[in-house]
């Protein structure tokens, strides 16, 4: 019966897994990994899967964010992981834009190499603490100024979890700045189909024989399946018993955790 109920199991070359609420909640104190799921990337790796963090973190340079993963437990590399910044550096130079940046201020290194005079669209980030009135305002001004004003968002969440609760996210902000300037921002992480395809590309992995594991519901499980994916939820990070009424996102399967998802997927090899 296990076989036949783990379909969506079968012909799978890569995984692609969101990081924060898969493999840990994040956390003033650096936060703290979800049970069993350093074991389980050991055991992906050891499978010889194909391998990708695909993440919308933009609190910190893909190096320390990696850093932090590994003094969790996990076996990880910055070359597994796929992540906005640096896509949306390859965009800026690819069109001749000079950001405005409202990023946390851990993630500005990733901009380094990126002219910023004279500011001709502006791109924005999870800010956190950098969310203030006087920022955004700023931000607001930069776009307003413009005959055409470009956004890009690092993203389109509307919160995720750390430990001491749910925290708003960068789509909430995104809105804000859409709405006051009459823009619509150009998504350059998850759940853009770019930012899937990148991954994948990354991986030399088609879509059908992909799994994108996530806690987000929309950005996870729905722009993964738009890209011809299979996606599962799990039920432990954002993860809310209402998601499983959604009336857009239908997962392949849902799963308590990321190890029970591998544990079902490993069989099937």
């Amino acid at each position: 019966v296990r076989a036949a109920m783990a379909s969506w199991a079968r012909a799978v070359r890569g995984l692609l897994l969101d990081v924060s609420g898969v493999l840990y909640d994040s956390g003033a104190d650096g936060g703290v990994p979800i049970a069993g799921s350093a074991e389980a990337v050991r055991r992906i790796k050891a499978s010889g899967l194909k391998l990708r963090l695909c993440t919308n973190e933009t609190q910190a340079t893909r190096e320390n964010f990696v850093r932090k993963l590994q003094g969790m437990g996990f076996e990880v590399s910055v070359a597994e992981v796929t992540a906005p910044a640096p896509a949306a550096c390859h965009i800026l130079r690819e069109r001749g834009l000079r950001p405005h940046l409202l990023v946390h201020h851990d993630l500005v290194p990733e901009f380094a190499g990126i002219d910023q005079t004279n500011p001709n669209c502006v791109v924005l980030g999870d800010a956190a603490e950098n969310f203030t009135y006087a920022n955004l305002n700023e931000a607001f001004r930069v776009l307003i100024g413009m005959e055409k004003p470009v956004l890009l968002s690092l993203g389109r969440g509307r919160y995720y979890k750390e430990t001491d609760g749910l925290k708003l996210d960068v789509g909430a902000y995104m809105k804000a700045l859409e709405y006051a300037c009459d823009v619509e921002a150009e998504v350059v992480g998850k759940p853009s189909k770019r930012f899937f395809e990148s991954a994948l590309a990354e991986m030399g992995v088609p879509p059908e024989q992909a799994i994108m594991i996530g806690d987000d519901i929309v950005n996870d499980v729905g722009g993964a399946q738009k890209c011809g994916m299979r996606a599962l939820q799990v039920r432990t990070g954002k993860y809310r018993p209402s998601d499983e009424n959604h009336p857009d996102v239908k997962p392949d399967a849902y799963v308590n955790n990321l190890a029970e998802a591998v544990d079902i997927i490993l069989k099937q090899l």
